[in-house]
């Protein structure tokens, strides 16, 4: 299972930091990844990391802009979001999957992760 926290809405500038917290003990075992979707669009890659943590990947659209970490030992993921735009206005969702092909793996398609939180609203008013 997996739980995100820490939208919110924010001004444009502004930053905000998400958490995804994992039940289970294989959280390590995992690849981990950021997607959001909004305004009637579909959801979209935003970051991504490996089980490890050394892999990470990020949409041109959020480089240098966002930041990708997790911790294992306290099986969560994070996503730091600094300069935010109101074009970053969406749900944004934690998703996982096992790692194949290596500990730096990443994956950047929706339909490559098995496991989704709920999602956690995020809003940058302009």
């Amino acid at each position: 299972q997996l739980v995100e926290s820490g939208g919110g809405l924010v001004q444009n500038g502004g930053s905000l930091r998400l958490s995804c917290a994992a039940s289970g003990r294989n959280f390590g075992s995992l690849a981990v990844g950021w997607f959001r979707q909004g305004g009637g669009k579909e959801r979209e890659f935003v970051a991504a990391i490996s089980s490890l943590g050394p892999g990470t990947r990020y949409a041109d659209s959020v480089k240098g802009r966002f930041t990708i970490s997790r911790d294992n030992a306290k099986n969560t993921a994070n996503l730091q979001m600094s300069s935010l735009k109101p074009q970053d206005t969406a749900v944004y969702y934690c998703a996982a999957r096992p790692t194949l092909g290596g500990t730096l793996s990443t994956y950047t398609d929706v339909s490559e992760y098995a496991y989704w939180g709920q999602g956690t609203q995020v809003t940058v008013s302009s």
